[in-house]
C-alpha cells in the first residue's frame, strides 16, 4: 500500500528533441522539416510579417493623418510651479538645477516655452528667460510687473 511519503513528484521536465539522430529516434531523414522547401533548409526561415507573397497588412491597410515634420517640441513650464518659489530671476539653466523642466533624455535640448495654466492666479513679481511664451502667460508676468524675455 502507498504512504504519503512514497508520493513522488511527476518529472516536470521532457526531454529535447534530438533532430537528425537515426531512423530509430523518430526524428531521422528529414527531422521534422518535412520535404525541400525554404523552411527545410538551413538558415531559411521567413520573417513573421511575410504572407506568402500576399500584400502586406502595413500595405494594405490605408495611411490616414499628417505628421508635421517641423514640428517644434518644447520642454513646457506652467507658472503655478513657480508660485512657491522664492527667486526673481529665471533662465534656462537655472530651471533646470531646480527641476522646472527635464534635462536628461529625449527633450534635453527642446526649447522651453512658458505656458498659463486654466485658472491661474500667480502673482509673483519674476524675470522669466525662455524660448517662448504663451500670450496669457506673457500678460501675466507682465500685470505682476515681471518681465518675460524671449531669448
Amino acid at each position: 500500500m502507498l504512504t504519503l511519503s512514497d508520493l513522488e513528484r511527476p518529472s516536470c521536465k521532457k526531454n529535447k528533441k534530438r533532430l537528425g539522430k537515426g531512423q530509430g529516434s523518430g526524428w531521422g531523414h528529414q527531422a521534422g522539416r518535412g520535404h525541400k522547401g525554404k523552411k527545410a533548409r538551413a538558415g531559411g526561415n521567413v520573417p513573421p510579417r511575410f504572407e506568402g507573397g500576399q500584400m502586406p497588412l502595413n500595405r494594405r491597410v490605408p495611411k490616414r493623418g499628417f505628421k508635421n515634420i517641423f514640428r517644434e517640441n518644447y520642454r513646457i513650464l506652467n507658472l503655478y510651479r513657480l508660485q512657491d518659489l522664492d527667486v526673481t530671476e529665471l533662465d534656462i539653466p537655472t530651471m533646470e538645477k531646480l527641476g522646472l523642466i527635464p534635462s536628461k533624455g529625449k527633450k534635453a535640448n527642446a526649447p522651453v516655452k512658458v505656458l498659463a495654466g486654466v485658472k491661474e492666479e500667480f502673482t509673483k513679481t519674476v524675470t522669466i528667460k525662455a524660448n517662448a511664451f504663451s500670450q496669457r502667460a506673457k500678460e501675466i508676468i507682465e500685470k505682476n510687473g515681471g518681465k518675460a524675455e524671449v531669448m
